[in-house]
């Protein structure tokens, strides 16, 4: 079930992640509320996972799964390159996270 939570907390990383794009320096109210939300419930969730996973593991797959996921929707949303070397690289991040779950 930590586990659950934590990718679910690394999801909601990845939304305040691209919410901060469209808060436009936070001159925008609601884009700024929704990330802001998405801010607290990504850490609060990330607390209730590391009651029982390493804090260590813990964290290092909630920001891989921030990282990769915004990589990704960068590319999606915002057409930012989708390079033979940035893919490699967020392949390695997914290569770290699948690691870290299958040692942890």
């Amino acid at each position: 079930m930590a586990w659950l939570v934590l990718i679910v907390a690394g999801l909601f990383e990845v939304g305040w992640a691209i919410g901060l794009k469209y808060t436009e320096g936070f001159s925008r109210p609601w884009p700024t509320a929704g990330t802001v939300a998405a801010m607290v419930i990504s850490v609060g969730l990330l607390g209730l996972a590391m009651r029982t996973l390493p804090v260590g593991t813990a964290y290092a797959v909630w920001t891989g799964i921030g990282a990769v996921g915004t990589v990704v929707l960068g590319m999606v949303l915002f057409h930012e390159p989708a390079t033979v070397a940035r893919l490699t690289c967020v392949g390695l991040i997914l290569a770290g996270i699948v690691g870290l779950k299958l040692t942890a």
